[in-house]
């Protein structure tokens, strides 16, 4: 399973792209129609440093007139910029987006993710905002229809259980988790809870059984959608040692759950909550899957 060959399932992956991207200032934008958009997962906007891409999975220059090996060939975004895609990613009103701004990100309109360094300006209550960006990272989502058909086969042999899938950043764990969903969705059609608390996770298809709650936090979109939505199973997406609670919650609830967490050993979950642990070894690829003690699962 190796994302660069998989199917997206857009009619026109590449104008769908520029489109989700509409955010980005021009010379961004126009530079990168010289690329496969197909392969764009991440850009990294830095104020007055050169302008990198991560395309297939390898960071890149990016120039006028597309990825150039020459630093010097490179765009350099100004700080005017970077105010301005922040500006623009937040509809025209940050204000709108402030409860993300406080968190260091905020989400574009079809899901992507914008993490932001800079200034952040406190309160007597805690963050109150991220003021004078300096750096943007601007996660692209795609929707790969399949890529995740090897991990349902292997995993889910005598049924479907609780799932953790296991990576450091930037491995594909949320581009999986969704198709992942998708799958359960359309061979099941169990009730598919998507507690989405970035507004990630549900950029594209999850199937017809699916109800998404979008930026709650875990335990606050957990409690209510076992209380109202009668959830089979919960998907969620990068699980901080706090949602362990709302986790364990579901599980002792009788409700599978899958979730996805920046780990790279079974030791270092916190709480063996789950049936099945995926290891991924580099974009998209399945290192190890253990079972809920954590032996290996052929």
């Amino acid at each position: 399973m190796r994302f660069e060959t998989a199917c997206f399932i857009f009619a026109d992956m590449p104008s769908y792209i520029i489109m989700m991207l509409d955010f980005l200032p021009s010379r961004i934008s126009g530079a990168l129609r010289y690329i496969n958009l197909n392969l764009l997962y991440e850009l990294r906007i830095r104020a007055e440093k050169p302008l990198r891409v991560n395309v297939g999975g390898i960071y890149r220059y990016l120039g006028e007139k597309g990825v150039t090996a020459s630093e010097r060939e490179a765009l350099i975004p100004t700080e005017a910029e970077i105010r301005d895609t922040v500006f623009a990613a937040s509809g025209f009103s940050v204000y709108a987006v402030e409860n993300q701004l406080r968190s260091g990100f905020l989400t574009g309109k079809c899901g992507e993710r914008i993490g932001i360094a800079g200034t952040f300006v406190y309160d007597g209550k805690g963050v109150l905002s991220v003021n004078e960006a300096t750096s943007l990272c601007v996660r692209v989502p795609h929707e790969i229809l399949g890529c995740a058909e090897e991990i349902y086969d292997r995993c889910f042999r005598e049924g479907i259980c609780s799932l953790l899938l296991m990576s450091p950043p930037g491995e594909g764990k949320t581009t999986i988790l969704r198709d992942l969903t998708r799958l359960v969705c359309e061979r099941t059609q169990r009730n598919v809870l998507v507690v989405d608390e970035r507004g990630e996770l549900s950029a594209g298809n999850l199937g017809a059984t699916s109800d998404v709650v979008r930026f709650a936090d875990k335990l606050t979109a957990f409690t209510a959608g076992i209380r109202a939505l009668r959830p089979d199973l919960i998907v969620t997406d990068e699980l901080l040692e706090g949602d362990y609670k709302a986790v364990r919650r579901a599980v002792e609830s009788g409700i599978t759950v899958f979730a996805t967490a920046h780990l790279k050993r079974w030791e270092d979950v916190s709480d063996k909550l789950f049936g099945r642990y995926v290891l991924l070894d580099g974009l998209g690829k399945i290192g190890k899957i253990f079972g809920e003690n954590g032996e290996n699962v052929d």
